[in-house]
């Protein structure tokens, strides 16, 4: 309910605050408690509440804390609203700051009962609130009055602590209002707000300065809390007023102290002065005052001096190490060296900023090094942006200033020196912990950022680049060939990140040879590491991560083994061993890796087949296991994926894949290929056969261990042939008809667990559209007598619409492969096809991802007739064994034409009409009759085709501004097109005389559409008609 202004103030009063006392009572009844905050949601909106507030507030004895703090929030809504008049809002100026002289400057220095902190910055709000709207003309005393509260009765000191406070809330309040940048404002805010800024420049800028000389000069060394208030004041200050008149020599000094000063009042408030400076640097000037700013500050004096002080020099190896201090002082710094840069950026060779700046550069570079280099990745990263900003400058100024060439030639060293530096792994690290996996993820994303400074330093000076990397590189691996075990893994596992990384200045040129020569210097250098990397036997030592680079290594330059094949046995033997390491990263990630180098030195190896295939047979056994629950969370870790069954048995795939390459490698004789395809296939027949009984009976372990073997098979065929059918772009060439054979019976296989297995059919099916796809390019044609079999076994009654579009899919390639084969099959297997696709898409939707399946079941379906048409196929549609069917093939397009809930499908049928047109339709009539190849097809097209092109905008729902609805109209122009080319002047007589007409089309129109259509070309003719259409729907 609303206040009632008759009611008595007193009485008014009692129900505001029994109302507020109900509302914030979690203890109270729920239907008071309802009717207590509509209450209090009333207040602002009657025109006195906020008089009764006033004096909740200011009453003796107190109200609750939340009485008081809800009422100052009605008050401020009024001052805010602009309702009371500025009488009005004096008075409660005198109420209000009568309240704080009596609260914060008690008559006596006893400590005066003040406010809970959330209650006295709601009150420095009111206060704030009453500045915005008096301190232009009417409250001019206003920070004379609230510095007053400072200091005691008679006395002239800032020694009233709790006034003292006070004080500084309402100044930082005064900042938030006015000045926080963070605070969106209209433009009148922002002018008001600008309006205010100058008047307190104007004013009372010098009065309050000087008192935060006062008040640290008072309490520096007495109470941290009150030198922290003033310091976060004079920060956020300084970003908009006057600096010359708030940074004085004074007021610098006694920062400085706070600083630099090691007793214990200071330095609890070490690190807020440090935010001061950050702060007040952060000011917006033009470059020349910014650098003498920084000189005016000492801040390179500050930085060293804190270095050098024992919490970030003594203690810097121990547990004591102050990293909050180390950071704050790296924030310094990092501030002031992008300001130098900045600052530099815009200046001429002789200008006195370019000097200047110079000078500042070469003091505080040695700084931001120091915290560059510091232990903490935290650290280091705070002072990563300036150091980029530094790598722009000379990148972009290198060659066109003198001085910046001189300075960059003597700063990259050590900048590079101390990237590499920190790119090794610290000596508390420790690799592969469980324990330790989110700081092993924190140093991989610092070194990604280390990267970039170095490509930074290898714009500018490659050279350089080259030297240091090279060096770094070489002699590790030197070091490790005389010391062996000796050498610490940190440093090699350093230096082959950094031989990885080189990579792209190595390969900048697409690789390492040209005509057997190093195709760049920096290819030259590469390859030098590579020779030293095998010659080293780095690969020997005994640590997983350097084990795992190594092999990331030779897989990226794999062209240093094509020109150098004598070293691919070697690698090769380190390759088997790591495929069998006792850690789990290392032998899942090996396999993957091994697969890699094995496709690239595949035309190297010879005939090593069986000796590979010996080497693994003891990881080729395929044991499934049910995929726990828990084991699927989003939440692992990378590794812990690593050791889930489904991730184990990918990654065996890849060994898999691995010895189809090598088994099928140039130098092996087409007879060994099959021995070695049987020595692998043979105990995958032997398991699948094993488990397809109790597949058969349900048992989900066995349908998993066939759903394995299955996959294992296909992807052995993948690995096996490169070759795809019809292609013109791979010199890859079908396999051996005995090779083919032998997969044959691969096929074969799978067939029959598909045939056999009607328990968990989806995840067999999925393993087996999984293979149908790979051994397509070992089987070639012999796969075309199989296809019937294979569509039972993938089309089933129970497949998904899913897994319908999947393998429509596959069978546009096998189509496209086989075109001039495929011809019998198809004609065969085309009408059972269709209908078990039909009967997928007159299924019911049952949910979103039900509705986004059947839309592409649609386009794979309409898909799957344009392969057919554009291979000149098309025959095969309207054969005896199908013309039963064809009815329901147009009919089905027709009714995607006119879907205006699915665009792309509609525009895809309308492609696949106007193919029809132009096969069947017959030559271009060129002012002959009409000569279709399917006799009655002329009037076929013009009657079924042609109104399509008005059915579908003539929905109620279509959307004429959809850019999708547009293009599907853009193809239904392009089908009234090619039957015009087939009908000529039947079609514009059918046109006038029938559907236009019929439509109810203006005869004006109507003649000049039809002129549109005889007289332009296709792309006139689209945009006229998508113009058309979108008018007529207006």
């Amino acid at each position: 309910m609303k206040p009632e202004p008759a009611l008595g103030l007193s009485t008014i009063r009692a129900e505001v605050e029994k109302a507020i006392e109900i509302a914030f009572n979690p203890n109270a009844d729920p239907t008071l408690n309802s009717q207590a905050l509509d209450f209090i949601a009333q207040l602002p909106s009657d025109p006195q509440s906020w008089r009764v507030c006033l004096t909740l507030f200011v009453r003796v004895p107190r109200c609750s804390e939340v009485v008081r703090h809800t009422c100052l929030d009605v008050l401020n809504n009024a001052i805010r609203s602009g309702s009371l008049g500025v009488q009005t809002l004096n008075a409660v100026r005198q109420n209000l700051l009568a309240y704080a002289q009596g609260t914060y400057k008690p008559l006596d220095t006893g400590l005066p009962s003040v406010d809970s902190p959330h209650v006295q910055n709601k009150l420095a709000q009111s206060l704030t609130c009453l500045f915005v709207r008096l301190y232009p003309s009417e409250w001019l005393s206003f920070f004379r009055d609230l510095l007053d509260l400072t200091a005691f009765a008679g006395s002239s000191g800032r020694e009233n602590a709790a006034g003292t406070v006070f004080f500084l809330r309402v100044l930082l309040q005064i900042h938030d209002e006015i000045a926080d940048v963070f605070l969106a404002r209209t433009p009148e805010e922002r002018r008001k707000s600008n309006e205010l800024k100058d008047l307190i420049r104007e004013r009372d800028a010098k009065v309050v300065a000087a008192s935060w000389q006062e008040i640290l000069s008072q309490w520096r060394a007495k109470d941290s809390t009150v030198t922290d208030f003033c310091l976060v004041v004079v920060g956020r200050w300084a970003s908009w007023t006057e600096i010359s008149l708030i940074i004085t020599p004074t007021l610098r000094d006694l920062l400085l102290e706070l600083v630099i000063s090691h007793s214990n009042g200071p330095q609890a408030s070490r690190e807020t002065a440090l935010t001061t400076f950050t702060e007040i640097l952060r000011k917006k000037m033009s470059p020349a005052y910014k650098l003498e700013l920084i000189a005016f500050l000492k801040i390179r004096d500050v930085i060293a001096h804190l270095i050098a002080s024992p919490a970030l020099a003594d203690l810097r190896a121990t547990s004591q190490y102050d990293t909050d201090l180390a950071e704050s002082v790296a924030q310094l710094a990092n501030h002031s060296l992008s300001d130098i840069v900045k600052a530099i950026e815009g200046a001429q060779d002789q200008d006195s900023v370019m000097v200047q700046g110079v000078s500042h550069l070469k003091d505080f570079l040695p700084l931001v090094l120091r915290f560059f280099s510091d232990d903490y990745d935290e650290i280091c990263s705070t002072v990563i942006p300036c150091l980029s900003d530094l790598l722009t400058l000379f990148r972009r100024k290198e060659k066109s200033s003198v001085v910046i060439h001189e300075q960059s030639t003597a700063m990259l060293g050590p900048v590079l020196d101390a990237v590499v530096a920190k790119m090794r792994y610290d000596e508390t690290s420790s690799w592969g912990n469980e324990d330790a996996q989110t700081d092993e993820a924190e140093f991989q994303e610092l070194r990604k950022r280390l990267h970039v400074l170095q490509q930074a330093i290898a714009a500018v000076d490659d050279t350089l680049y080259q030297d240091k990397i090279s060096s770094v590189v070489i002699s590790t691996f030197e070091n490790f060939k005389r010391g062996g075990t000796q050498v610490d893994w940190r440093d090699l596992d350093l230096a082959l990140h950094e031989m990885f990384l080189f990579g792209e200045l190595g390969l900048k040129s697409g690789g390492l040879y040209s005509k057997t020569k190093p195709i760049t210097p920096a290819a030259e250098r590469l390859i030098a590491m590579m020779f030293k990397l095998v010659e080293c036997d780095v690969a020997s030592s005994p640590h997983p991560a350097v084990q795992l680079q190594y092999m990331e290594i030779c897989v990226r330059y794999y062209q240093f083994f094509d020109a150098n094949p004598q070293l691919i046995s070697t690698t090769l033997e380190r390759f088997i061993l790591f495929v069998h390491h006792d850690h789990v990263k290392v032998q899942t990630r090996s396999w993957y890796l091994f697969l890699r180098f094995i496709k690239h030195a595949r035309h190297h190896l010879g005939d090593i087949a069986q000796t590979v295939i010996q080497a693994l047979s003891d990881l080729l056994p395929i044991k499934a296991e049910i995929p726990d629950e828990v084991s699927d969370n989003s939440d692992m870790s990378s590794e812990e994926n690593q050791q889930t069954p489904s991730a184990r048995f990918d990654s065996q795939l890849h060994l898999f894949e691995a010895i189809g390459c090598v088994c099928s490698a140039r130098g092996v004789p087409v007879e060994n290929q099959v021995v070695y395809i049987r020595t692998v296939i043979t105990p995958l027949f032997s398991d699948m056969e094993m488990h397809l009984s109790p597949a058969k009976n349900g048992d989900d372990l066995a349908v998993m261990q066939v759903h394995h073997l299955i996959m294992a098979l296909g992807t052995l065929a993948r690995g096996f042939s490169d070759w795809t059918p019809a292609s013109i772009t791979s010199s890859a060439s079908p396999p051996a008809n005995q090779v083919s054979e032998e997969f044959s019976r691969t096929s074969e296989a799978i067939l029959l667990a598909l045939e056999s297995v009607n328990v968990n059919t989806d995840v067999i099916r999925a393993a087996a559209r999984f293979s149908f796809s790979r051994l397509v390019g070992v089987l070639g044609s012999r796969i075309l007598p199989q296809l019937p079999r294979w569509i039972d076994g993938l089309l089933s009654r129970t497949s998904s619409k899913d897994e319908m579009a999947l393998f429509m899919r596959l069978l546009d390639q096998v189509v496209y492969g086989f075109k001039t084969e495929i011809y019998d099959i198809l004609n065969t297997l085309l009408t059972p096809l269709l209908q078990r696709v039909f009967a997928g898409i007159a299924e019911p939707v049952t949910g979103t991802d039900d509705e986004i399946q059947l839309a592409e079941l649609k386009r794979e379906y309409l898909s799957f007739l344009l392969v057919i048409l554009n291979n000149n196929l098309e025959a095969v549609l309207v054969t005896e064994a199908n013309q039963a069917g064809f009815a329901n093939v147009i009919s089905t397009i027709e009714h995607l034409a006119k879907d205006p809930s699915d665009f792309p499908t509609a525009k895809l049928a309308f492609t696949v009409l106007t193919n029809m047109v132009n096969k069947w339709g017959g030559p271009d009539v060129q002012a002959k009759a009409p000569e279709p190849t399917l006799p009655g097809f002329d009037r076929f097209m013009m009657e079924r085709f042609s109104p399509l092109c008005w059915a579908l905008p003539s929905q109620p729902n279509f959307d004429a501004r959809d850019a999708q609805g547009k293009q599907a109209m853009g193809e239904a122009a392009g089908l009234q097109k090619a039957i015009y080319a087939k009908t000529g002047e039947q079609y514009l007589s059918h046109l006038r005389n029938t559907e236009l007409s019929g439509m109810g089309m203006d005869e004006s129109i109507m003649d000049h559409y039809l002129r549109v259509l005889s007289n332009s070309d296709a792309k006139a003719f689209k945009q006229y008609f998508q113009g058309l259409v979108q008018r007529s729907k207006r």
